[in-house]
């Protein structure tokens, strides 16, 4: 889908080349833009396991066994038994990651006098349940949403008591799919949340309420936005992809696009298809306004560079290559792209990137996850890549043993019926192909879309930038100010008396 547990190793190849500097958040007391330099900060987290329930749904099941659930965690600006706790519902990735990619929630902090904890999702990076045997046939079973929910509540609680904070209220923020949790974390334990801000989570199309076609429409759009030639020149360079493979011209193909092996069959075509649809994605999801280093090495407006290649000359596939080499090539360092170790087709058509992240990701996918979304050529720029219902549940039955459950998620949180929740922020960014999948209009007082016109995917959990639009630092002043209101309006509630 979305994530570092997906996170692209940067690879080369020797067409355009990028220098980028990783980007780490400073925090400070309020929210003008800050200008960083790329050097690289002391992180301010110690790293820290906590000891978690196997299955905290059954209570004969492997002897109530128990895993090493990594979490971070930094009191750097806390004001001990009085301050919020600030808790970030890790996703499908490591969770140094997300840390160090949130900069706003450090800042936050710093201006409210929180604790902040990030948790690692289960079966994601170094929370792994059964070690090396976690993507093993049945031991991945214990890989759910509703697990992970039960994690994050577990860990909240005994922590608090183990910090004595048992008066701090909490507040779950997350990004993506992380943002998802956050929002479901709010409806299942509003006895241990007080609220959440949840940063492009696409709730409603992950329910399957969306329409399969928005993704990648969503994603044309951004590269149309910089010019309507851009998405043009991507629909032509694709046509002439398309073109060679009819003739079975896998030679030409080759040479064109510098592959390391021979395509030999219309299954290496999809699979190339798909890595180069893949690259399009991932630039407008990271379509910030500087250079960022978060699931792979990106320049400032990655949407704006590309296109500027994709009409740079009049040879289509060379411009394509060229494109693509933003994403993949970011070091300069290969010659050549290997289409199966680059790309690995999954029950997500928008990623899932590489590695044991990527693993549980599919699973996911292919249980509780919905990304029914395809390319069609027509509402989009890309060559029809179809994956509908009947695709997912072939694919999951031959890969994981599973029949994906579609409509589990709407049923176990709320779908769209959400008017009787309180304390939960949307943010999307209009930049962010994922936005429409979520909730763009507030729903009352307390439950408030916070829309940000330049914004991709989860800028505003960012730290702030001098290059940040206006529009981001305003929706972060809005974020804080919620927050800020939940947090007293907890605080006094716990003191009445029962």
């Amino acid at each position: 889908m979305w994530n570092t547990g997906r996170i692209l190793t940067s690879l080369a190849f020797n067409v355009v080349l990028f220098s980028v500097e990783v980007l780490h958040s400073l925090p400070y007391s309020n929210f003008q833009s800050r200008k960083h330099h790329g050097y690289k900060e002391e992180p301010q987290f110690t790293e820290k396991y906590f000891s978690q329930t196997l299955d905290h749904f059954n209570f004969n099941n492997l002897g109530n066994g128990t895993f090493s659930q990594r979490y971070l965690i930094s009191d750097k600006y806390w004001q001990k038994n009085f301050g919020p706790i600030f808790f970030y519902t890790g996703n499908e990735g490591d969770v140094w990651d997300f840390a160090l990619n949130s900069g706003f929630i450090t800042e936050l902090a710093a201006q409210q006098g929180a604790l902040v904890i990030f948790a690692e999702h289960r079966y994601y990076g170094k929370s792994l349940p059964f070690g090396e045997d976690s993507f093993n046939i049945p031991q991945i079973g214990l890989l759910t949403v509703e697990q992970a929910l039960a994690d994050y509540a577990v860990m909240i609680t005994e922590l608090k008591q183990e910090l004595a904070a048992s008066n701090c209220p909490v507040i779950v923020f997350g990004g993506s799919y992380g943002g998802m949790l956050s929002v479901y974390m709010r409806l299942k334990y509003p006895n241990i949340v007080s609220g959440a801000l949840a940063a492009s989570a696409p709730i409603l199309s992950i329910a399957g309420l969306g329409d399969y076609r928005q993704f990648f429409r969503d994603v044309t759009a951004d590269f149309e936005s910089v010019a309507s030639e851009c998405k043009d020149a991507v629909r032509a360079a694709f046509h002439q992809l398309k073109e060679l493979a009819e003739r079975q011209d896998y030679r030409g193909i080759q040479s064109y696009l510098s592959l390391c092996q021979r395509p030999s069959s219309a299954q290496d075509v999809h699979q190339l298809n798909g890595l180069l649809r893949n690259a399009f994605t991932l630039m407008a999801m990271l379509d910030y306004p500087y250079s960022t280093h978060f699931m792979g090495n990106m320049p400032a407006n990655p949407v704006k560079v590309a296109c500027d290649i994709m009409l740079r000359s009049s040879d289509p596939l060379t411009n394509l290559k060229n494109t693509a080499g933003i994403v993949y090539n970011s070091t300069g360092a290969l010659t050549c792209f290997d289409l199966y170790s680059l790309f690995r087709e999954c029950a997500d058509p928008t990623g899932c990137g590489l590695g044991s992240d990527s693993l549980a990701w599919d699973y996911q996918a292919c249980t509780e996850i919905n990304l029914c979304y395809e390319s069609n050529n027509v509402t989009d720029m890309f060559p029809p890549m179809a994956f509908n219902s009947s695709d997912r549940e072939l694919y999951c039955s031959k890969r994981w043993a599973v029949i994906p459950r579609s409509n589990w998620l709407k049923t176990q949180y709320w779908g769209d019926a959400l008017s009787t929740a309180s304390n939960i922020i949307f943010s999307n960014g209009n930049l962010d192909p994922w936005a429409n999948g979520g909730v763009r209009k507030s729903l009352s007082s307390s439950l408030v879309a916070v829309n940000i016109p330049e914004g991709a995917h989860h800028l505003d959990l960012r730290g702030s930038n001098d290059a940040d639009p206006v529009s981001v630092i305003s929706a972060r002043k809005t974020e804080a100010d919620l927050i800020s209101q939940w947090v007293k309006t907890e605080r006094t509630r716990l003191k009445q008396p029962f």
